[in-house]
């Protein structure tokens, strides 16, 4: 029997500074290699068959963080932007970079859209970079336009208005770093997530370390308000 995957796989990226900091290096080198766990987990969990893959790039509470590190992280969006939308899409994946983007400097702003157009065709892999995102403000967000459209504050209707509707609910979020929280992180979509913690940092995560995530995940029973037994008989 061919084991279970999530659908849509949620990953918090912790630990690029910590990685850094053990090896006496700037911060932003820990960013700069992380840029390759992105790549390796992109091409393994599309070879994997996994259909939705978010990656928690950039917070909107990120931006308290030194302004020299925030600047060349948004010099790096832009570059990995250009540089990688191309090989995405010959792999068939399609990029959504989601968040608010007003605040983004013209420059960033244009190779989202550029990159999201490049990939545009693409179905086989939905990858969601979450970049100056916050689960409350998407939800906020989701609430303010579904009032807009006249609809009625109910579940259903604020589902239709969330950040990212194509990759529906989240069934596996992963966060790296040994930290055991989500951090504000897709809260609406994680609602019923498994929630799978590792102390490897960031730079260090491997296709095994996915791998064993997986396994994991297609070893839990998801009852979603059910008792085991009514899962059990198929009711």
């Amino acid at each position: 029997m061919p084991m279970s995957l999530p659908a849509h796989l949620a990953v918090i990226m912790d630990g690029n500074g910590r990685w850094a900091k053990n090896r006496f290096l700037p911060r932003i080198e820990g960013h700069r290699r992380g840029v390759e766990s992105v790549r390796t987990v992109v091409k393994a969990a599309r070879s994997r068959g996994i259909g939705h893959l978010s990656l928690f790039a950039f917070s909107s509470e990120n931006w308290n963080r030194p302004q020299d590190e925030v600047t060349t992280l948004m010099r790096f969006f832009v570059a990995g932007l250009k540089r990688e939308a191309h090989p995405l899409a010959e792999a068939g994946v399609r990029l959504h970079v989601v968040g608010e983007r007003s605040v983004f400097d013209k420059d960033l702003v244009e190779a989202i859209e550029e990159a999201e157009a490049v990939t545009a065709d693409q179905s086989a892999m939905h990858l969601n970079v979450c970049i100056n995102y916050g689960g409350r403000w998407d939800i906020a967000n989701a609430a303010g336009l579904a009032q807009k459209a006249g609809l009625e504050l109910t579940v259903e209707n604020i589902d239709r208005f969330m950040g990212m509707p194509w990759s529906g609910p989240v069934d596996l979020m992963i966060r790296t770093g040994g930290e055991q929280r989500i951090s504000n992180f897709i809260l609406w979509q994680a609602a019923y997530a498994e929630l799978w913690f590792t102390e490897t940092l960031w730079p260090d995560f491997a296709e095994s370390d996915l791998d064993e995530a997986l396994a994991w995940f297609a070893g839990r029973e998801r009852r979603f308000g059910k008792t085991s037994e009514q899962i059990r008989s198929g009711a």
